[in-house]
């Protein structure tokens, strides 16, 4: 997982509510295992045509939103199934930040665990937001500092954001669930040795 720090980038308007989990990734690409890379199938049924061409009326295909890596979206952004695809799909197209006032749940924790950061914001915050990056596209850029938690977008906007200590600290280091537990190697050695002479009955004979 790569270290998170700050982002400055456009950022997309997604101004739809209850964007769920089978619209960001549809179901029938579930099979294929991550690395097969998933942000080629990101919001693929709203996103391209059955040919697979680009459809010019989805944001996501429009100038200047191609290289963005922030996304302002709206309420209850992730809800639906549980699928941490949604998630690989995100992060794969190149987004970093997801921006709403509320994410569904399942969505939210996978987001922290894949490196992804999801920031809630009160619905009229964030409609200011929304409506400033809307009215000048072009100069829609938005930073998002994780170490000040602290969002800064068009039309002097500036905005605080909370988030959970560790989970702060897994993004800005770059620690997935697994690199978390390997930093405490030294303590898991020492309590499987005292473990071992504790309770050596336990413990396989050699042959």
């Amino acid at each position: 997982m790569k270290k998170f720090i700050t982002v400055r980038s456009i950022a997309i308007p997604m101004g739809t509510p209850n964007v769920d989990t089978d619209q960001i990734i549809p179901a029938r690409f579930l099979w294929h295992p991550q690395s097969d890379g998933y942000g080629k199938w990101l919001f693929n049924d709203v996103r391209l045509n059955e040919d697979g061409s680009p459809k010019p009326g989805f944001i996501l295909n429009q100038s200047p939103y191609q290289d963005a890596t922030i996304i302002v979206a709206d309420r209850n952004f992730g809800c639906g199934s549980s699928r941490e695809h949604a998630v690989w799909a995100l992060i794969d197209y190149g987004f970093q930040v997801v921006i709403a006032s509320s994410f569904g749940d399942i969505f939210y924790n996978n987001s922290f665990k894949q490196g992804l950061l999801p920031i809630v914001l009160p619905e009229p915050i964030l409609i200011t937001l929304r409506e400033a990056i809307e009215k000048n596209p072009s100069e829609g850029y938005v930073t998002v500092d994780l170490v000040a938690q602290q969002i800064e977008g068009p039309d002097s906007f500036k905005v605080g954001f909370d988030i959970d200590p560790f989970r702060k600290k897994k993004l800005l280091e770059g620690l997935d669930d697994i690199a978390v537990t390997l930093t405490f190697n030294e303590q898991i050695s020492a309590f499987e040795t005292k473990y071992s002479q504790a309770m050596s009955w336990l413990l396989p004979k050699a042959v």
